[in-house]
């Protein structure tokens, strides 16, 4: 099929760099609000002002302590990593590396030892930043392996750390005068960040991104999505900013004048959008499925007509079809649904939201169909890291179509290969992998990224159908697509986690994550006794439940992609213990590993 937006010469003008978006924003829309941090209980706002003054001080104090940039080749330029949760200060050190034409280099938090001290090394790090003392000590105790790394500064105050703002200190107006000059001659073109993406196997591949890269996929998504300016709107912030999704939107928020406001943390998400109020936020499946068990556990400690009106209310959602606007009747149910239950779920959410966009994996249709039936509209989009990242979005204007990820962005050349592969070009396209020129041959070919995604057109918008990797042949010689068949599952309240599982097997089966607090509620009314969840999914009883409730959801699937066999673990798979990658998508080698004995046993004869 032809590429739906052919590339041609009509791109807008992304001759800007992310760090302009200070000036942009002083000239059309200076803000009290730029940018709110809760420190000591309360929310700290940093005006736009205060926020230009820190980044310049900032980077005239890197350039103090030597920090080389300028527009030179990527391998010329001195690296500068981070490591650290949403914050201001985060953002700040942004924007002070790039208008030295240094580049940045963001790891997550949770990213472990060996992996950081590679990243450390092949990116030769000079400069440390860390947010906490807990991260202080894991980057101390890697010094020894890092032998280019000069200097760690920490953004909280601690013990025998230096503080990042010490680097303000011996700050002359020469000084700052030579680093303002320098941000004057950065180009669009220069790499402002190398990202490095563990993906779900192998050794982490460093993503070269440039201003203009960036910009151009703000700009577009901007456009397509479309952000208007908004001076008077504020977001909660709290996917890492180490994922260049939220960096991204980050610089879309900052160029429309949007306010953002930092989440103390993923615990305290529900307080913090209760205090904000924002307009919106970004964020994974994963989290909106947490969102989604809570609702469900409080409804299921409901008692007779609050508890019968809740299900009843969710059961309307499960049918609800933007595409359409229902019966009369129906209309009129989800109407006074709305007004009994679903105002709730608003207002537990600030009472202002107007858009969530989520990404980074497939989203279940059944909570789009619910949230959007509560007026908690949530759009689906789709791009990898490697297009800076956004290929498509769902629409805030125009036919939202569940179980899509939208249309590609206004101007965005793709195409599907023979294999359905998604493919990419145009402005938003990395420059390449550092220092893997083998790697990057392999996916930019003839001016095309080839995404590794599978998917298929759904009236100009494209349907995910799995990774390309992930597809696995049985023995019989059948392909199937576990990442289907696991969102399906998924609807189950019954089931936490699956991984399907079956290349090169006589037949397909799964390992399960129940979902324990249904599941032990349920094993109360039945009284089975249990000492750990070791002991629960032992239960004969429990493992014909999900047998059960398997077998229903085989009756939608094909013959090849049923499930014959399962296993259940006690455990759910977390980032910190290695099994879910940083933006919470399942490592499927690492999972066949862990569990090989559980994989053993579906296949045992």
């Amino acid at each position: 099929m032809p590429s739906l937006h052919p590339p041609n010469d009509c791109f807008m003008d992304y001759n800007k760099r992310l760090f302009d978006c200070i000036t942009h924003q002083l000239t059309h829309f200076p803000k009290n609000d730029m940018l709110c941090a809760k420190l000591e209980g309360k929310w700290h706002p940093y005006s736009t002002q205060e926020i230009q003054n820190m980044v310049q001080l900032m980077s005239a104090g890197l350039l103090q302590l030597g920090i080389n940039g300028g527009n030179l080749p990527v391998e010329g330029v001195d690296k500068i990593g981070i490591i650290s949760n949403n914050r201001p200060e985060w953002l700040i050190t942004d924007m002070a590396v790039q208008r030295l034409g240094a580049v940045l280099i963001p790891i997550y938090p949770t990213t472990n030892p060996a992996e950081i001290a590679f990243i450390l090394n092949d990116a030769q790090v000079k400069m440390m930043f860390v947010s906490d003392a807990d991260l202080f000590e894991k980057i101390h105790g890697l010094r020894h392996q890092i032998p280019a790394l000069q200097q760690v500064f920490c953004f909280n105050e601690i013990p025998n750390a230096p503080h990042w703002t010490t680097l303000f200190r011996a700050v002359t107006p020469e000084l700052l005068e030579k680093a303002n000059t320098i941000a004057d001659t950065i180009l669009p073109q220069q790499v402002a960040t190398i990202i490095y993406t563990s993906g779900t196997t192998g050794t982490p591949k460093g993503v070269m991104l440039s201003h203009s890269n960036i910009y151009a996929n703000l700009m577009m998504s901007k456009d397509s999505f479309p952000f208007e300016d908004a001076p008077q709107s504020k977001v909660l912030s709290f996917l890492p900013l180490n994922h260049i999704f939220e960096r991204m939107v980050t610089y879309i928020y900052l160029f429309s004048g949007i306010s953002i406001y930092y989440a103390e943390s993923l615990e305290t998400i529900g307080d913090n959008l209760k205090e904000v109020k924002p307009n919106g936020f970004t964020t994974v499946p994963r989290l909106l499925e947490k969102v989604f068990e809570k609702i469900m556990a409080k409804g299921a400690e409901l008692s007779g007509i609050k508890r019968k009106l809740f299900f009843w209310a969710v059961k309307l959602g499960e049918r609800y079809d933007n595409q359409s606007t229902g019966s009369v009747w129906y209309q009129f149910q989800l109407a006074l649904a709305n007004k009994l239950i679903f105002g709730k779920w608003r207002e537990a959410l600030g009472g202002n939201i107007s858009f969530i966009v989520t990404g980074g994996a497939a989203c279940q249709i059944k909570l789009l169909r619910i949230f959007s039936a509560a007026k908690i509209p949530i759009y689906e989009g789709y791009g990898p890291t490697e297009n800076s990242p956004v290929i498509c979005v769902n629409r805030k204007i125009g036919s939202l179509k569940f179980g899509t990820v939208g249309p590609p962005l206004n101007g965005l050349p793709v195409k599907l290969a023979e294999d359905g592969e998604i493919l990419v070009s145009g402005p938003c396209v990395m420059q390449g992998y550092y220092k893997r020129p083998d790697l990057t041959a392999e996916a930019i070919i003839d001016g095309w990224l080839h995404t590794g995604d599978v998917g298929v057109w759904d009236d100009g918008n494209i349907k995910i159908t799995d990774r390309k990797k992930e597809l696995f042949k049985t023995s019989g010689g059948k392909y199937v697509a576990p990442q289907p068949i696991e969102n399906k599952l998924k609807e189950s309240p019954y089931i936490e986690q699956v991984m399907v599982i079956g290349a090169e097997k006589k037949f397909v089966g799964a390992l399960i994550v129940p979902a324990f607090a249904m599941l032990k509620k349920w094993a109360a009314s039945k009284s089975i006794a249990f000492s750990s969840n070791e002991d629960l999914i032992k239960n004969p009883l429990v493992t014909a439940q999900y047998q059960i409730i398997v077998g229903q959801y085989n009756q939608q699937f094909n013959h090849v992609e049923q499930i014959k066999k399962l296993e259940l673990l006690p455990q759910e798979w977390k980032v910190e213990t290695g099994e879910l990658t940083p933006k919470m998508s399942i490592r499927r080698k690492v999972i066949m590993e862990k569990y090989k004995a559980a994989v053993d046993k579906i296949y045992a004869e």
